[in-house]
């Protein structure tokens, strides 16, 4: 794998690792979610859509950074953002550490977390290496983003060990002081920005060649005229409405039909250790057999443990949790390297950072629409019935507008007039 201009590949290697780690412990506290939502249901009987509303706040907040994100970190670098960031992650759960009613939840949470994690996680680590890696995309994103795998696999468990141990405003604490003093000295010691992307520089591996390339590049109000853009959007919403529906209300799920809590938190580890294969998988498959491919194998998986999960709801008492785990987990894996890498395909130059964080606000639409929407659903019927449909129904339209997005085959950008 070939870093920008031929850079030294170690320094880029030490980058994307110290993003795996970052991303890690930032997404174990987004994902941890889904324990505390437990917990917090418990001691403030609260229902389960106020308790995921405050999530849905949460990645609303978070997503609402997009475009703010990427225009900063083409102006300030992305590597300060995440500095940001970090303090604001450590904050932030500080703060819901105190929470005494639903309202500073959505605050602590639902607003603070989520400026840390929006301006820490995703848009600044995925704009940092593609810069260090514009050749494989696909496959140096699959790496650093298995480090959401890692934190889901390793933080999830932990926090709901610590609930039982300490209780949930301990583990908040602890989240809190783990993160911001991990994030914040790691990123300002060993990450360092990639060289800024020219109009010309490609992207991907249909990446149009050529000098004519070089006049022009795709901006986001040219990107918004395009129909393919508005195809993508669909598959960042729809694959996120299905996805985080699922990790949001799965420990909520698999203990109201007899699954203990600890066993319970156990199926997120078989989630994130599935996905710690998957990404880096489907991230180097992509780069061989294309976006749509992989993107369409990875959500089979996703569809698949729908199925797998009303299964045990049924039957707890079996292995069909950890194969409900196993198959999420997989899935799931597809959303983190497929589609910044379909992104990058298609609208490539100094622009991208804006389309792409335009993009992950469509995103977290979806995330929110998914999360809260389940537990409506809950709230309205008693059951999670309503929402294995809807997210089966997502999984199913994600994959068909990748295809309709066509990442394989990449326009050039239109003229720059004047």
């Amino acid at each position: 794998m070939e870093t920008h201009g031929g850079r030294d590949g170690r320094r880029g290697w030490l980058v994307v690792w110290i993003l795996f780690i970052n991303l890690a412990v930032i997404y174990g506290a987004w994902y941890s979610y889904a324990v505390f939502l437990v917990a917090l249901v418990k001691e403030f009987a609260w229902s389960r859509s106020i308790v995921s509303g405050g999530f849905s706040l949460f990645v609303m907040v978070h997503g609402s950074l997009g475009p703010l994100s990427g225009w900063l970190a083409g102006r300030v670098g992305a590597r300060r953002l995440i500095l940001v960031g970090g303090c604001l992650v450590g904050i932030g759960l500080l703060l819901a550490a105190q929470v005494q009613a639903w309202w500073q939840l959505y605050l602590a949470f639902g607003v603070v977390t989520a400026l840390g994690i929006g301006l820490s996680g995703w848009i600044p680590t995925v704009l940092i290496t593609r810069g260090w890696f514009p050749e494989r995309v696909g496959t140096a994103v699959g790496v650093v983003s298995a480090g959401i795998g890692v934190g889901i696999a390793g933080l999830v468990p932990l926090a709901q060990v610590l609930i039982e141990w300490c209780g949930w405003r301990w583990t908040y604490r602890i989240l809190g002081i783990l993160i911001a003093g991990w994030v914040v000295p790691a990123t300002f010691f060993l990450v360092k920005d990639p060289p800024p992307e020219g109009p010309g520089t490609a992207s991907g591996p249909a990446a149009i060649e050529g000098n004519a390339a070089a006049a022009a590049h795709w901006t986001l109000a040219t990107a918004v005229r395009d129909g393919r853009f508005w195809a993508l959007a669909g598959v960042f919403f729809s694959g996120n409405v299905a996805t985080q529906m699922l990790l949001v209300h799965q420990v909520a799920y698999l203990v109201g039909h007899g699954v203990s809590p600890l066993a319970a938190a156990a199926v997120g580890t078989a989630v994130g250790l599935a996905s710690i294969v998957g990404k880096m998988v489907w991230g180097a498959m992509s780069d061989r057999t294309g976006r749509e491919v992989a993107y369409s194998l990875a959500f089979s998986c996703t569809a698949a443990s729908v199925g797998a999960l009303a299964l045990a709801g049924a039957y707890p008492a079996t292995l069909l949790p950890y194969l409900y785990g196993i198959l999420m987990g997989l899935g799931y894996a597809g959303t983190a390297p497929l589609t910044p890498a379909a992104a990058s395909d298609l609208f490539r130059g100094p622009g991208f950072s804006m389309i792409f964080g335009t993009l992950h606000f469509v995103l977290t639409i979806g995330a929110a629409a998914g999360s809260w929407g389940a537990g409506k659903f809950f709230d309205w019927t008693g059951s999670y019935a309503l929402a294995l449909v809807m997210g089966l129904i997502a999984s199913l339209v994600a994959p068909a507008l990748m295809w309709v997005a066509a990442p394989r085959r990449p326009h050039p950008p239109p003229a720059r007039t004047g």
